[in-house]
């Protein structure tokens, strides 16, 4: 049973988060679905990887009108719909694309090399530009201004162009709120300022988590992350995920596969950087992983690195965001449905 004080700050911290964006009454209206449970029976989770060989290489420039195409392609083959406004009113609410903030989180943890790239957050601004969503209506953000340069993005602040600033600049609620058995402050990006998320986590191995992709770039919008690192980060990955203003908000993930580590990560390691030259793309966070996961495996096995489980890093907190306590999505192969794609 949750004590009085469990039960006041959970109360008063779902009047702020929740109250205030009106999240889940934004999406019924839309008609869409929530990620926020598995599949209904017989539907599978749709997760697309499109790839293009000429997008990046070691030696070369990224290519961004060859992202912005690649994004294009795959928001297509995920919605069903060839032209890119089109595709984007089958991600975003009417009332988001006419005039609320949506927010671009990025991943710059790992430093310059191994972060978010700046040509696939600014390729996501243009693309919902052309959908009709204003410039000022779109925010980029991370942890802090640092973690942002990893991106190779700078801090805006304009209010007539694409914002980007961190959490260091808005800072994070008073009122705490459970993520498991931890309290954790939200980020104000995420409770104040945005209507909904779309995810933009760089695909990478975790020396503690296994590997790191839709959900663990969630740690980006609390106060404590390493709070939630025990146990390979399991629960803790699930648990800040289920949070509700998280559930309610983070709606897609477009995951940045152009370059990862398949080991020593999640920092910046030369040694073990590999080009997928590809977008992970989709609105089910366990599957998105699932699928990530499968990628690095293969990776690994054919470099001859044994499976992350023979090390004592298998991802478990994938497995346990799909349990019945998270209902995040679902990691059951047989109820994902990965479409690739080649440009």
């Amino acid at each position: 049973m949750k004590s009085r004080r469990e039960f006041l700050i959970n109360a008063a911290a779902s009047a702020v988060l929740l109250g205030a964006s009106g999240a889940a009454e934004e999406w019924a209206l839309a008609g869409k679905p929530s990620h926020s449970f598995p599949p209904r029976p017989g539907e599978k989770a749709k997760v697309v990887i499109a790839r293009d060989a000429s997008l990046h290489g070691p030696t070369t420039a990224l290519d961004e009108q060859k992202v912005l195409n690649l994004l294009e392609k795959a928001l297509a083959a995920w919605t069903g719909r060839d032209k890119p406004a089109e595709a984007w009113k089958r991600i975003v609410p009417a009332s988001v694309l006419a005039g609320r903030v949506i927010g671009l989180k990025v991943n710059g943890l790992g430093g310059r090399g191994i972060s978010t790239h700046a040509g696939l957050a600014m390729a996501v601004a243009e693309s919902l530009q052309q959908a009709g969503v204003r410039a000022e209506n779109i925010l980029i953000f991370e942890r802090d201004t640092w973690s942002l340069g990893s991106c190779g993005l700078s801090v805006n602040t304009d209010s007539n162009r694409v914002r980007c600033y961190g959490n260091d600049k808005s800072g994070y609620e008073e009122t705490p709120v459970a993520c498991g058995p931890t309290l954790v402050k939200l980020a104000k990006i995420l409770t104040r300022e945005c209507a909904m998320v779309i995810n933009l986590p760089i695909l990478k191995d975790h020396e503690m988590a296994g590997i790191t992709f839709s959900m663990k770039n969630m740690y980006g919008i609390v106060d404590r992350p390493y709070l939630l690192h025990a146990n390979n980060c399991n629960p803790g990955v699930a648990d800040v995920n289920a949070i509700p203003a998280v559930r309610e908000k983070l709606r897609f993930t477009i995951g940045d596969a152009i370059t990862s580590v398949y080991d020593g990560g999640p920092g910046f390691r030369p040694e073990r950087l590999w080009y997928p030259k590809a977008l992970v793309v989709g609105a089910d966070p366990v599957a998105i992983d699932c699928t990530a996961w499968q990628m690095i495996e293969r990776k690994r096995a054919e470099v001859g690195m044994p499976r992350l489980e023979a090390v004592g890093r298998r991802p478990d907190y994938i497995a346990t965001a799909a349990d019945a306590a998270h209902r995040l999505g679902t990691c059951d192969p047989q109820r994902i449905q990965v479409v690739e794609v080649q440009s």
